[in-house]
C-alpha cells in the first residue's frame, strides 16, 4: 500500500535536497530521501537526510508527520513558515494516515529523531546478566521502602502523585548501589529537564554502559490494557537522549490502595529495543484559543 506522504516526499515544498554542505536547496527530494528544509530551527530533523530506499514507508510517514506538525502546529499558524497549499497537504497526510502508523519499531523513531541508538540487552552475555542482577536487586529495595507504612508514596491518595516519589526513590536506589551513578538526563543545552521521555539515566562505571530508565505504575490486573501508557515527543530543544544506549521501562504492579494503603507487588525490566510504537494524530485547541472575543456570538455574560 502506498503512503499518503510518498506524494509529499515529491512535491512538499518542506523537503528539498541537501546541498554539498548539507544545508538544503530548492531541488525535489530524491526518492527515498527526505529532509527538512523550511520548517524552521525547531523541526528535529533540521539538516538530517535518509537516502536508503530501505527505509519503511511507515517510518517515513511517522518522521514527516510528527515533524512537520511539530514544527507547524506548535508556532500557532501554520503561515508563519509555509503556504495555505502546503498546510493542506499536512492536513491530509495526517487525516489520511489514520490507522496506518502502527508497529513502528521505537528504535527507529529514535534513531532517525535523535541520531542515537537504542541497544539491547543480551542475556547471554555475562556483563549484561551482571548489570541487569544489580538492577533487580536495587528495584527489590525499592519496592520494600515504597511498601513501608511510613513510606512517601502511603501519604499520596492517588496513583498519579506516587510516580515522580517513585523516580526519586529509584534514583536514590541506583546511586547507592556499587558502581552506579544515576541521574535525570540532560538536555543538549545542558539543562536538567524532569518531564518528558527519559526520566533517568544510569551509568555502569565498570563497563561504561549506560541506561535509561523511566519507571511506570500499573493497577494489578491492567497489564493487558490497550490505554497509551508510553509517550515520546520528538523535539529538538527537550531531547533527552544524547547517548547511545539501552532502554528500560521498569514496571510495577500494584493493588490500587484496596486495603487503605498502596502495596506494591512486583516489578519487571522491559528491553525497549524490540518495542515498538504507534501514532496517532491529533488536532487540538485550549480554552485560550475556544474562547476568542471575535468568536463569540452569544453570552450571558452583562
Amino acid at each position: 500500500m502506498a503512503y499518503p506522504t510518498d506524494i509529499l516526499f515529491a512535491q512538499n515544498s518542506f523537503l528539498k535536497r541537501p546541498r554539498a554542505d548539507g544545508t538544503p536547496n530548492s531541488g525535489p527530494a530524491r526518492d527515498g530521501e527526505f529532509g527538512v528544509g523550511t520548517m524552521g530551527k525547531s523541526a528535529l530533523l533540521s539538516g538530517i537526510y535518509f537516502g536508503n530506499r530501505s527505509i519503511l514507508f511507515r517510518v517515513k510517514s511517522l518522521i514527516f508527520i510528527s515533524v512537520a506538525l511539530s514544527s507547524l502546529l506548535t508556532r500557532g499558524s501554520f503561515a508563519a513558515d509555509t503556504n495555505k497549499a502546503d498546510a493542506a497537504k499536512v492536513i491530509v497526510a495526517v487525516a489520511q494516515a489514520d490507522g496506518e502508523l502502527k508497529g513502528i519499531p521505537f528504535a527507529d523513531v529514535v534513531k532517525a529523531t535523535t541520531g542515537k541508538k537504542i541497544l539491547s540487552f543480551d542475556l547471554t552475555n555475562e556483563a549484561d546478566r551482571e548489570l541487569l542482577a544489580k538492577i533487580g536487586a536495587a528495584m527489590d529495595e525499592v519496592m520494600t521502602r515504597m511498601n513501608a507504612t511510613n513510606s512517601v508514596a502511603q501519604k499520596q491518595k492517588r496513583i498519579n502523585e506516587v510516580s515522580s516519589h517513585f523516580e526519586n526513590e529509584i534514583k536514590q536506589v541506583l546511586n547507592g548501589t556499587p558502581g552506579f551513578s544515576c541521574d535525570i538526563p540532560r538536555l543538549a543545552s545542558g539543562k536538567v529537564q524532569r518531564s518528558g521521555y527519559p526520566d533517568l539515566r544510569l551509568v555502569d562505571k565498570k563497563t561504561g554502559r549506560i541506561v535509561y530508565i523511566d519507571p511506570k505504575l500499573y493497577a494489578q490486573g491492567s497489564r493487558s490494557s490497550s490505554f497509551r501508557t508510553f509517550y515520546f515527543e520528538p523535539k529538538t530543544d527537550t531531547n533527552k537522549i544524547l547517548d547511545d544506549a539501552c532502554h528500560l521501562i521498569v514496571g510495577f504492579e500494584h493493588d490500587g490502595r484496596k486495603s487503605g494503603e498502596w502495596k506494591f507487588l512486583s516489578w519487571e525490566l522491559i528491553d525497549l529495543s524490540q518495542f515498538k510504537v504507534r501514532l496517532k494524530a491529533e488536532f487540538q485547541g485550549s480554552n485560550r484559543d475556544l474562547y476568542q472575543e471575535a468568536a463569540i456570538v452569544g453570552t450571558s455574560r452583562k
